[in-house]
């Protein structure tokens, strides 16, 4: 018999066990539907995510530490008994981390390959107020990072690579709701232009006992204890936008951004006289002019630094998302396997309901192996009608709960976290139909080589 001719009796032979080929169609669906889900889901945080960095990264951005476990190189972290080393710090659990001096930066700077090249500060500030109000406040404060695009919600920020002014501190928005709620301001809005004062202190040093004595004879034990605080000095800000920590910005959106001038200064200021002075944990820097990324990484490693580009960042999310989607992907798998057996035990009923039908074809002249195709194409189709319906469905849904989906999660407008593309999902359905062809193949098999005298004399 010619191929056309089986598909067709195979597609009729389906149709007259509606019932029965529905509901291991359906079986089939389960695991296409979630596979396909997983599969529009990867895409779309993939896309999604190389928006982000492709739209918020200077893509010649490095960021550079001299502490390699930092990016998880050369092994762990060293706790408990180590070796002094005076350029390392410690975390809050005792952990030591290799920091850059002031030497590594006029290093790093002085090289052919970087630009553009700031520390990452450790900022400190005892309070802060708002012009037009006395109430005192406590922030996170960084250094503006012109290499990643901030979004503004009220006022002008500079272009990505620009640098904001001495005088100016980015605010979050979600500060500003704040100081709304408070009745600080009756807008957020007007917060743009306020002035915005930082009391930072510089830690106080051990006095002499002839500094201590002098101190109780002019000033008394208030003096001693105004000299336990520091010395403190305000500095002043004017407010010139408000950051939106947006879908498609990656900026810090907890702490007041200032120039990176400026974060020297009171970074250096806040640490003078301690172990921490002048010592940072990573800079950040752009590769110059047409150097590639990689290649200045490459170069950093052989000088003893680590760096990370932008590209290294977008492989890290990339991976993230691989193991979620693995995981739902996995479910799916599950589904199928439980599938399978559906298929082979409706191919093999299908085989002993007609078994006479079967001796009658082969009497009539029909090869086994034409009576075992028969039965393959069936579970071809039913592996066919599975992935289509479920596929199908997963698109259909998909599709509709889109915009709810993107919404609740504030991906911001025009994105989605579901990308339904044609090709992967006709691969998938394939796929689905080579798997119930090879669940069909020990039913085919046994259809085949009946013997089709004993199979007519079947009741």
């Amino acid at each position: 018999m010619i191929t056309r001719d089986i598909v067709r009796r195979a597609g009729r032979s389906l149709r007259q066990a509606k019932a029965r080929t529905l509901l291991t169609s359906l079986a089939i669906a389960v695991g296409a539907f979630t596979l396909t889900l997983s599969i529009a889901a990867g895409e779309g945080s993939r896309q999604y995510a190389d928006k982000l960095i492709g739209s918020n990264i200077n893509p010649q951005a490095l960021f550079i530490v001299k502490d390699k476990t930092l990016f998880g190189e050369g092994g762990q972290q060293q706790s408990g008994l180590r070796e002094y080393d005076p350029d390392a710090g410690t975390t809050g659990t005792g952990v030591a981390i290799k920091q850059l001096n002031q030497g590594d930066i006029d290093a790093l700077r002085a090289r052919n390959d970087l630009e553009n090249v700031q520390p990452t500060y450790q900022l400190s500030i005892r309070s802060l107020t708002i012009e037009g109000s006395d109430k005192q406040y406590t922030a996170d404060v960084s250094a503006y990072d012109s290499t990643v695009r901030s979004e503004s919600a009220e006022g002008s920020l500079p272009e990505l690579g620009t640098q904001i002014a001495d005088d100016q501190v980015i605010m979050p928005e979600q500060f500003a709701d704040i100081l709304v709620e408070q009745k600080v301001v009756g807008s957020k809005a007007e917060l743009v232009g306020k002035k915005l004062t930082m009391t930072v202190v510089k830690p106080s040093t051990q006095p002499t006992e002839a500094e201590i004595n002098q101190i109780l004879t002019t000033e008394g034990t208030s003096g001693l204890s105004k000299l336990a605080q520091g010395e403190t000095k305000e500095v002043t800000f004017i407010v010139g936008a408000l950051s939106k920590q947006s879908s498609t910005a990656l900026a810090a959106g907890s702490a007041l951004q200032i120039s990176s001038n400026q974060a020297r200064e009171i970074a250096e200021y806040t640490t003078q006289g301690t172990d921490n002075y002048q010592k940072y944990l990573g800079v950040t820097a752009l590769a110059k002019g047409d150097a590639l990324p990689d290649d200045v990484k490459a170069a950093l490693d052989k000088a003893g630094y680590a760096a990370q580009t932008a590209k290294d960042l977008q492989t890290v999310i990339f991976t993230v998302v691989n193991i979620l989607q693995g995981i739902v992907a996995g479910f799916g798998v599950l589904a199928l396997l439980a599938s399978v057996f559906g298929i082979i035990n409706t191919q093999y009923i299908s085989v002993l309901e007609r078994t006479q039908q079967i001796g009658l074809m082969k009497a009539l002249g029909m090869r086994g192996r034409d009576v075992a195709r028969l039965f393959r194409y069936e579970a071809a189709w039913i592996g066919f009608l599975g992935g289509v319906i479920g596929s199908g469905t997963a698109w259909l849904l998909g599709t509709l709960l889109n915009p709810w989906i993107t919404e609740t999660i504030s991906l911001g407008e025009g994105n989605s976290i579901l990308i339904f593309q044609p090709l992967p999902i006709a691969i998938l359905v394939v796929a689905l139909m080579l798997v119930a062809v090879i669940a069909g193949y020990f039913p085919a098999r046994k259809a085949a080589k009946l013997d089709p005298i004993e199979a007519l004399r079947t009741e």
